[in-house]
């Protein structure tokens, strides 16, 4: 079973920030350039990078897309959303060089329209990312860089995709974004067992290396690592051992 390790790189604004679960009132900004902090990730041997838009999460256009399209052009593969609303951002995304495109407020508003680009362009070039919030026993599925309520939830969409052939999962657990507590394994171990064709990307919470043997037992097909990484918790190096 493959295993992938994802540095990630959030841009607020062209700047590496890391927010507190998902709150752009508690955002820490670090000063690394972020085309050389992606460098250093592949050098380290990182195959893939995971690059979030906050200022297109938040306002629905690809503001940091010169960015982004950088560092795609320096060879490493990436995955990138934030701000995609329509079919001519998701082809802005590939023409910049991004390899897949990560869909999260309209993978939730607009399944059926989704389900169609994974038939045109390939469930390869997608990752659907159903962040959650466990609210009275449910997994709801905030929207719009986490600030709206939607009424789908987790138990509805994930199983849905999954019957429509898509085969990226990226899923994170909002309450333990940003804080280093530790993935959410029982998320991960449900997610294994209800959608077992999804490779599922384990993020929010990770802390140690100790935490990204865990979620890949816990059945995740890779991990997200953010705050961690920058931070120096353990490098990339240290993560693509485990």
């Amino acid at each position: 079973m493959t295993f992938t390790v994802l540095p990630a790189i959030d841009l607020r604004n062209g700047r590496v920030v890391r927010l507190k679960q998902g709150d752009y009132a508690q955002q820490t900004t670090y000063a690394f350039d972020p085309r050389a902090l992606a460098r250093s990730y592949a050098d380290a041997g990182a195959a893939w990078l995971h690059l979030v838009d906050l200022d297109g999460a938040r306002g629905g256009s690809l503001d940091n897309l010169s960015v982004i399209e950088a560092i795609a052009s320096d060879g490493m593969r990436v995955q990138a959303g934030g701000g995609v609303r329509a079919e001519p951002d998701v082809r802005r995304l590939f023409d910049a060089g991004v390899s897949r495109v990560v869909l999260g407020s309209l993978a939730i508003r607009e399944p059926e329209m989704v389900a169609g680009w994974l038939a045109s362009y390939g469930v390869e070039r997608f990752t659907l990312a159903l962040d959650t919030l466990q609210k009275e026993g449910a997994w709801t599925l905030p929207s719009a860089g986490w600030t709206e309520a939607e009424s789908s939830t987790l138990d509805d969409l994930a199983p849905w995709y999954a019957e429509r052939g898509a085969k990226h999962l990226l899923c994170t657990d909002i309450k333990r974004d940003g804080m280093l507590a530790g993935f959410n394994l029982d998320l991960y171990r449900y997610l294994a067992t209800a959608v077992p064709s999804l490779a599922v990307q384990a993020s929010g919470g990770v802390r140690s290396l100790d935490d990204i043997r865990a979620a890949r037992e816990a059945g995740a097909r890779g991990v997200i690592l953010g705050r961690a990484l920058l931070e120096g918790q353990f490098s990339v190096a240290e993560a693509l051992t485990c």
